[in-house]
């Protein structure tokens, strides 16, 4: 499917360099722009004793029933990335009433596959064991994730291994959300990846494309035609994969977002870049 987007590069650009200007991140610009209103957020929960196994949940700010949940991983080539930037992430998801789940991992050089894998499913059982003290319906858990993060999330959907041995039942999962994942990308190229990877003894079983098969749960795979950073044939060549093995796969490319515009569409000053959010919140809904 592909889905119209208005053109906001002008914007961007100039959001940019205003960020360079005042000495900030373009994150933390983004963040600063994000309304308050609309969600409640609870800080620094610990899965496990590592500092960066903590993670911040994100409430709907007004919540009477029990709602979605999704955990979402965010990228940065597994060597870079922390939770506090996507603040814009977790007010996104709660102003569509669904709790958001933000975990840090470890990251390279400390650790390399797959121990960010055992990281992330033991933030899943957190989640399970825990979201129901923030308004979030158990029941209703998603896995979500941009670039290395929907790597991950892909990983934990489709590999039984990590969450089983994190003790979470996979099939609790309800939905696969990735956005630009590099999901069958072997060989290797980049010098951080083939050393997280382990190349060059890099295993078919690191590539999530691997353990698409029967079973697994429905997903949404969304991308955009100007990523240069991830080739979106990662995505088509996952969504055939599962189509084949009769999993619901819903795929959507934006024409001209690239690989970074397409995460900041979440973001409420960029959210006519591309519908990214209404996207996810309709698949979510309809679970």
């Amino acid at each position: 499917m592909i889905r119209s987007t208005v053109n906001r590069r002008g914007f961007l650009r100039a959001l940019a360099g205003s960020a360079l200007l005042a000495g900030c991140s373009p994150l933390a610009v983004v963040n600063g722009l994000v309304p308050s209103g609309t969600y409640r957020a609870t800080k620094d929960l610990h899965y496990g004793q590592h500092p960066r196994q903590a993670l911040d949940v994100y409430q709907p700010a007004s919540t009477t029933t029990p709602r979605p949940v999704v955990i979402f991983f965010y990228g940065g080539n597994w060597n870079a990335g922390e939770r506090g930037g996507y603040l814009f992430a977790g007010e996104a998801l709660a102003s569509k009433d669904i709790v958001a789940v933000i975990p840090d991992y470890r990251l390279y050089p400390e650790v390399r596959f797959p121990d960010f894998l055992h990281d992330c499913a033991a933030a899943v059982r957190w989640t399970f064991e825990h979201i129901a003290e923030f308004g979030g319906d158990p029941s209703r858990v998603f896995l979500m994730g941009h670039s290395a993060g929907a790597y991950n999330a892909a990983m934990l959907a489709l590999d039984p291994e990590y969450l089983r041995a994190a003790n979470v039942d996979r099939r609790r999962i309800r939905g696969l959300i990735g956005l630009a994942g590099p999901y069958d990308f072997l060989p290797l190229t980049g010098e951080i990846t083939k050393a997280v990877f382990g190349f060059p003894d890099t295993a078919p079983t690191t590539q999530p494309i691997h353990f698409a098969s029967a079973g697994d749960p429905p997903a949404l795979l969304v991308t955009g035609d100007a990523d240069h950073t991830v080739d979106p044939g990662n995505s088509a060549r996952l969504a055939a994969r599962l189509r084949k093995s009769g999993v619901p796969v819903q795929e959507i490319v934006y024409p001209g977002v690239s690989h970074t515009r397409l995460v900041g569409a979440l973001a409420a000053p960029f959210r006519r870049v591309a519908p990214v959010l209404e996207d996810v919140a309709a698949f979510v809904n309809a679970r």
